[in-house]
Order: structure tokens, then C-alpha cells, then sequence
């Protein structure tokens, strides 16, 4: 890519360094996504508006810092962005910096004079927890208000907590000394007090420096979700993985909105067999063990990762705020994160028909070892190793799978069908690329499940589209995640001569420059893949996916490719469908799934919370009773009989981890509801 940079010159020597390098920062950028992206923005007023609206909701997304005349003095420049990103001005961003930090000290002195009283939680009082929903303050006085009944509200959940673990203490007989409500309330505003300490302090520390990234992705977002500009250490933190290089608990994390998000789990790892921490969660807080946890709202992402990796066999406690809003404290054990476990693996389901099962967590290469493994290769020798244990079916299972290699898509899909097209990759000018499957020999050729959920992503959502349009295999599980672009890093230093390297390192930037597109010529983009068959699942009435997301590129569609579908099915879909639906009613397990599913949504579109006491913990409490509802039904589910492949039991004699890895693995199998169901599903068509 040629970013056409060479030409520009740097600012006189009377100006600042950092003026010198937001300059050409801001060029090399402008430039880069002007030349270089799938669906170039015109910049105009109209983006200038859009950018300034997105950065002002990162700036001040909770509505607790800013007042209405602040924002009313920023928009004075809000159809004057385009400009100053054209000519590398930060004069916007230098205003919306000075007025942040005036408001911030302000802040500091509300959370400390309203926590110096006791709350009282017998009133009628109701908050506000979608940010989308709050305006800025009209005054001083107003958001103080907000201030005040923000803390309340995050004392309540303290109060509540402290009350549920006495009563739980007393049900089984514990005799540690109870405290008053009086006791208990003022621990609740002594802990938030310690936790605004030191996050005020924290924020105190960052420098405008800091936020700069944020500003720049206000641009870079607007044309779509997954461009974004990356500073040095933000494209360190992007592909830092806890526990692949280090001691950790093995989860990828992002920062957006003044949140931490976990954004990925490293297959194989503590998060990952622990099983509780899930992509999508908000960390809240830090905790070493059982010591005071540590607030990370408005952290770095750099200090949040250093509190949340540590030493093998060490525990972290993170507070965590799921996607249906509960709280939860998931505790894990820090551990090596072992690659074994993000690799393809098997088991065979005995019966009179024995079917193979595929859990495949990536699509996995090594791009860097010519002979390194890759998932194309790995899940050709499982099939091998299913037909010598005479499997008559497959399930595939691509949940949670994020994506990876498209060529390890096309090698996988290659072993389900002769030969023919499997994607197609369209850059923003020319004719698509049809990448195919050109080796005619067919490693698998009975009854394949492919088991989705909204979490497939990318790589996953080709395989499944493929499987589903050769009429191949029976695609089922919940419709996937929607994204259907392809991006490329960029490091800005390359792309810049040598004259440059006085403002060097100016960092990366990830642009989305291709996008993918089924066989038949739609893409997976916004849609993603409707499974054949459609199974209940928690998050199926939440927004989720891309569709959700913010500027994200639109569905369309191309010129199909020539291919033939499967010509020897072995089912038809139709009955297949008919028989899991009715299974599917008569289940107790699936049917309080799609109870719990409801409520989810109803929760999620509730955005009023009440800040009396015993009218939030009768709520809690019957989401605590219809979470065990579910929790117990899920125990008494029938196992499935499963067994590891002869190959894999001789390996494991003698490694005491890896056999604990493996049961861990055969034991959530047997009582995988929708495992269960493929299986049923197979058994319809064998």
C-alpha cells in the first residue's frame, strides 16, 4: 500500500515534537484510510459530525463529567473536524482536554462530600443505567445529583451482596459475628470511597497524550468498527495474550467506552477450562485472592493486564459485569496457557452408530513455520482417526470459534466435498477472488453437523455458509456473529522514509480492506449464517453481532460462483427440522433456556433500576431462583456416552495435566444439551 506520505514535510523547528508528530500522524492516517480502505469516507461536515458525536461519547460515555455548556462549546467545532484532521490541527482535541480535566477535579470533590453520609435505601428512588439515555447536566448542581445517586446505586449492590453472603453464612451454621445494616452500609461507602480514590488518582496521571487514540478512532471508526488506529503500546496490548507467553489466566482484552472488555479466551486456557468468563464480559474490578479488589473503571489497558496476570497457581478474583447485566466474581487459577488445548480434538459418541465429535476452538496456522501445525491439516487427521474408530457421523463444533486462516477454511471444506469454490474475496475495485478446493478426493463423505452460535465469527460463518450451500452438511445452533470483512495491520513507521524518524514510533493502523462472500454470492456481513436448524440459546433476543455495531458495513451481494451442491444426501433437512422441533418442545432444559432467554431481553430493555433496598433485592432474588432453575435441570440432563480415541488414551498415560484436561473436556461434553441434540439430529439421517 502506498500511503503516499513522501511528499509532506515536517512543521518548522519552532513548533513542539508532539505537534510535529500529530501532524504527520494525522496525514499518514488520512492518507491510509483515504487509499487503502474497502469503502472509502468522503470527509465533509457530515463526517466531521459523526466523528465528534463518537468521541464525545468516549470521552464522557456515563454523562458524569461533562455539563451541557461544555458540550455546547465543543460543538462549535463539530463540522470543523474533517478540516483539522485534513491539516493535523488538534486544536478540538486541546479544548475537549482542558474542560474534561477542569471537570474531573470538580467530580472528585461530589464522590467525596457525597460519600461522607450514610444512604438511605427505604426511599422510592429510581436510577438511569442506559448511558444512551442520559443527558449532560444542565448544572453544577444537577450532576452532583447524578453523582449522588450513581453511588447509591453502586452502594446498593454492595448492600445487597454483604446481606446475601450473612444470610447464606447463617444457613449453614456459620458462626461468624453478623453486622448491622448501619455496619454494613457504611463498609459499602468506605470501599467505594478507597475505589474512587484510587481510580481519580489514576485518572489524575493520565496525560492528554493518553487519550489521543481514542480521538483518532473517532475518525478511523466512522468507516467501520474494526478500523482503528493503534499507538506502540496499544498494538503490544492488541496482541498480547496472558497466558501464551506468560503466567496469566489466558484472555484477550479491549478497552472501549472507558470499560474493560474481555474481547477473546485463548483456547486451552485458565479462562477457557475454568469456563465462566466469557467474551463480551466488562471487567469491573481486580482482586489478588482474597485481598481488596482493585476498581479498573477508566484503567489503561496496560495496568488492568498487569493486575490480572501473575505467577503460576496464583488466584485473581475479577468482578465482572456480564452481557444481561448481573455481577458476578469469577475466580481463577493463573496457569501456562497450554497450545495443546487451542488445537483441534475428538471424541467418539458409542452407540450402535457411532458418530465423531470436533471441537475446533480457531482456525489456527502458523504463518511464521512452513511445517508448523495448521487447523486444515489437524482436523483431516481427527476425521482419519474417527474412521478407524468406524464413526458413521460427524459433528463439527464451531462455537465460539472466532475465525482465523481463510486458507485452513478452504483445505477443511475441501475434505467434505470433491472439489469446487468454497469463498469468495472482493477487494473495493476488480472482480472477486474465488478461492477453491481443487483436490477431488472426499476425506469424509457421511452426515455432518456443523454446530454454531453467535460467537462463530469470520472463518467459521465461510465454513458453515460453504457446508450449507453445497447442502453438504445440516448447519445448527443459533445464527452467528455477522462479520463478513477482512482486515490488514499496517505499521505506520514502514510506510514513512527515513526522514521521518524524528516523530517515529507512530504505531499501526488496522483497516478493513477486503470483504468475504458465500459461494452463492451474499455475504456474511450484518446476516451472518441462519443454521438450518435453530436452537434456543440465552443471548437470542439480545442485540448482539455486527449488526450492532456502529458504522459497520452493509450487506450485499454478488455474482454467484459455479458450483454443485452435494449430489448424495443421505436426509432431508425438512424432516430433520420437523423431528429436533418437536424434541426441542418436549425438553424441559430447552425450554427454561428460552424462558431465561426472555427475561435476558426484558432485563436488557428495562433501563431503570430502583435504588430501595428491599425492592432490589427481591429482584435479585428471583434471578438468583431462575438462574438455579436452569443450573439444576442442566445437571439432571442425561449424559451421552463418550469416550477419548484410542490414539489420543495411549499419549496420555503418565501426563497427569493432560489427562486432567482431557476429562475436564469429555465431562462438559456428556452434558452438552446441544451436542446432545446433533447427535439426535445425525441419528434422524444415519
Amino acid at each position: 500500500m502506498v500511503f503516499g506520505i513522501a511528499s509532506y514535510k515536517l512543521l518548522e523547528t519552532d513548533t513542539t515534537a508532539r505537534d510535529q508528530k500529530n501532524e504527520v500522524l494525522t496525514k499518514v492516517l488520512m492518507q491510509g484510510l483515504s487509499s487503502a480502505h474497502y469503502s472509502p469516507e468522503r470527509l465533509d461536515d457530515n463526517f466531521s459530525k459523526k466523528a465528534f458525536n463518537l468521541y464525545l461519547e468516549r470521552l464522557d460515555h456515563n454523562k458524569k463529567f461533562l455539563l451541557q455548556s461544555d458540550v455546547d462549546q465543543l460543538a462549535t467545532y463539530q463540522t470543523q473536524l474533517d478540516d483539522e484532521f485534513k491539516n493535523g490541527s488538534f486544536k478540538f482535541f486541546d479544548l475537549s482536554m482542558s474542560l474534561f480535566q477542569k471537570r474531573l477535579k470538580e467530580a472528585e470533590s461530589y464522590y467525596k462530600e457525597i460519600l461522607e453520609k450514610p444512604f438511605e435505601f427505604d426511599k422510592e428512588e429510581t436510577i438511569e443505567v442506559k448511558p444512551e439515555k442520559l443527558k449532560f447536566a444542565s448544572s453544577p448542581a444537577a450532576l452532583k445529583e447524578e453523582w449522588r445517586k450513581y453511588l447509591k446505586y453502586q452502594a446498593l449492590i454492595r448492600v445487597a451482596d454483604a446481606i446475601d453472603s450473612q444470610q447464606k453464612a447463617d444457613s449453614v451454621g456459620s458462626k461468624e459475628t453478623k453486622k448491622s445494616m448501619p455496619e454494613i452500609e457504611a463498609d459499602a461507602r468506605k470501599k467505594l470511597r478507597e475505589n474512587y480514590d484510587e481510580l481519580f488518582k489514576r485518572m489524575g496521571q493520565l496525560e492528554n497524550e493518553d487519550y489521543r487514540s481514542s480521538y483518532l478512532n473517532s475518525f478511523a471508526n466512522i468507516y467501520d468498527p474494526h478500523t482503528e488506529y493503534y499507538a506502540p503500546k496499544e498494538k503490544e496490548d492488541f496482541d498480547y495474550e496472558f497466558s501464551g507467553r506468560l503466567e496469566g489466566i489466558g484472555a484477550l482484552l479491549q478497552e472501549k467506552d472507558g470499560v474493560i472488555k474481555v474481547s477473546e479466551i485463548t483456547p486451552g486456557s485458565p479462562s477457557y477450562l475454568q469456563g465462566e468468563l466469557k467474551p463480551g464480559d466488562v471487567i469491573l474490578k481486580v482482586a489478588q485472592g482474597n485481598q481488596q479488589p482493585v476498581d479498573i473503571s477508566g484503567m489503561r489497558i496496560d495496568k488492568a493486564v498487569t493486575l490480572i496476570r501473575g505467577k503460576k497457581g496464583t488466584e485473581v478474583r475479577l468482578h465482572v459485569k456480564k452481557v444481561d447485566g448481573t455481577m458476578k466474581v469469577v475466580s481463577i487459577i493463573r496457569d501456562v496457557v497450554v497450545r495443546e488445548e487451542g488445537y483441534a480434538k475428538s471424541l467418539i459418541i458409542k452407540g450402535q452408530k457411532p458418530i465423531g465429535y470436533i471441537h475446533l476452538p480457531a482456525f489456527y496456522a502458523d504463518f511464521k513455520n512452513a511445517g508448523g501445525r495448521n487447523s486444515g491439516k489437524d482436523v483431516a487427521n481427527e476425521i482419519q482417526k474417527l474412521k478407524q474408530e468406524n464413526a458413521q457421523g460427524i459433528i463439527l463444533d464451531l462455537r465460539n470459534n472466532g475465525g482465523g486462516s481463510l486458507q485452513d477454511v478452504v483445505d477443511m471444506v475441501g475434505l467434505f466435498i470433491k472439489s469446487g469454490p468454497v469463498v469468495q474475496v472482493k477487494s473495493a475495485n476488480g472482480p472477486a477472488a474465488v478461492l477453491e478446493d481443487r483436490d477431488p478426493q472426499v476425506q469424509f463423505g457421511g452426515p455432518l453437523v456443523v454446530l454454531v452460535n453467535e460467537n462463530s465469527a469470520s472463518a467459521s460463518e465461510i465454513m458453515a455458509a460453504a457446508i450449507q450451500d453445497y447442502k453438504r452438511g445440516v448447519i445448527v445452533g443459533s445464527s452467528t456473529y455477522g462479520k463478513g470483512t477482512v482486515q490488514q495491520f499496517f505499521d505506520l513507521d514502514q510506510v514513512l522514509p527515513a526522514s521521518f524518524d524524528a516523530v517515529k514510533p507512530l504505531g499501526h493502523l488496522k483497516l478493513t480492506t477486503q470483504k468475504y462472500y458465500r459461494i452463492s454470492g451474499k455475504t456474511v456481513q450484518l446476516r451472518g449464517v441462519t443454521p438450518d436448524i435453530v436452537l434456543p440459546d440465552t443471548y437470542t433476543y439480545l442485540k448482539y453481532g455486527e449488526k450492532e455495531q456502529e458504522y459497520a458495513l452493509p450487506f450485499d451481494e454478488i455474482q454467484s460462483a459455479k458450483f454443485n451442491t452435494w449430489n448424495s444426501p443421505n436426509f432431508s433437512i425438512e424432516k430433520l427440522k420437523a423431528s429436533s422441533k418437536a424434541r426441542v418442545a418436549a425438553s424441559p432444559t430447552f425450554s427454561l433456556i428460552n424462558q431465561t432467554a426472555m427475561r435476558l431481553k426484558e432485563r436488557t430493555e428495562t433501563s431503570t433500576r430502583s435504588l430501595k433496598l428491599s425492592t432490589y433485592l427481591a429482584e435479585e432474588r428471583k434471578a438468583q431462583e431462575e438462574s438455579k432453575k436452569l443450573e439444576n435441570l442442566r445437571k439432571n440432563i442425561p449424559q451421552l456416552d463418550v469416550a477419548g480415541l484410542k490414539q489420543d488414551l495411549s499419549k496420555l498415560t503418565g501426563d497427569t495435566a493432560a489427562s486432567a484436561r482431557f476429562q475436564a473436556f469429555t465431562r462438559n461434553a456428556k452434558k452438552d444439551l446441544y451436542i446432545q441434540e446433533a447427535v439426535s439430529i445425525l441419528k434422524d439421517g444415519l
